[in-house]
């Protein structure tokens, strides 16, 4: 579904990708880790469109998106359901209108059918109760499902992208999102999730990337990454705690 093809991608005299080539089905569970600053989630944006590559070819279900305009994307995004890291709701809205408001901008539906759509979605991430609540009323773990609920009211999603979803949350907390991720892609439904928290990583995917530099170092499965000789996923591993399957 997703192909980088000698991508590139520079802000201003630093290189963050360089040459970075990688496909990925969208039936695939896949984590791209590394260290802050990789670039892991600028990764997310070129695949959404909301940032062009200085040199290389994205192609999203056999098209080249590098250069479509903002009207040609629509159709690409909504493909995709994503939930960056801020996962940013709107202040002044509690949680009802903000899982709502993409269904009034973009859905033909009436209010009760947009009622219904948003009690289903937020019974489906465990937030039904905290319906009427503002966003500073969340806790932070509420906040991401809020979050992961209104991505999924903007589309019906081919694949899930996921910034960092269980940064910042306690080890409880944490865990409930990584269940919900595993959740929703019972059907066969692929993520991609980009994360430095390896222990998280563990527990949902089954294809594991490392950024370093800007390249990819590192491509396989749980057991290969374990036991991976490569000198900067044994210092990553290492630091986190994480020694053996």
């Amino acid at each position: 579904m997703i192909v980088f093809d000698k991508v590139w991608l520079s802000y201003g005299t630093r290189d963050i990708l360089k040459d970075l080539s990688f496909s990925i089905g969208d039936n695939e569970r896949v984590a791209i880790l590394g260290e802050s600053g990789e670039g892991k989630t600028t990764i997310l944006k070129l695949i959404m469109g909301l940032v062009r590559p200085d040199r290389g070819m994205i192609y999203v279900d056999g098209e080249d998106i590098t250069r479509k305009t903002e009207k040609e994307l629509r159709p690409v995004r909504v493909k995709f359901s994503i939930v960056f890291q801020e996962g940013a709701l709107f202040d002044s809205l509690n949680v009802r209108e903000n899982v709502a408001f993409c269904l009034r901008e973009y859905a033909a539906m009436s209010e009760e059918e947009i009622d219904e759509k948003v009690r289903g979605l937020l019974r489906t991430v465990g937030v039904e109760h905290a319906m009427e609540l503002m966003p500073e009323e969340l806790s932070g773990g509420m906040h991401r499902r809020v979050a992961i609920a209104r991505s999924l009211a903007a589309s019906q999603p081919k694949m899930f992208l996921y910034d960092e979803p269980t940064s910042g949350l306690d080890p409880v907390n944490a865990e409930n999102i990584c269940n919900l991720i595993l959740d929703l892609s019972k059907n066969g439904t692929g993520f991609l999730i980009v994360t430095h928290k390896i222990h998280d990583a563990l527990k949902v995917a089954n294809r594991f990337m490392f950024l370093k530099n800007g390249m990819i170092v590192f491509d396989g499965d749980r057991e290969a990454l374990i036991n991976s000789a490569v000198p900067e996923i044994r210092i990553f591993i290492k630091e986190l705690g994480v020694h053996a399957l």
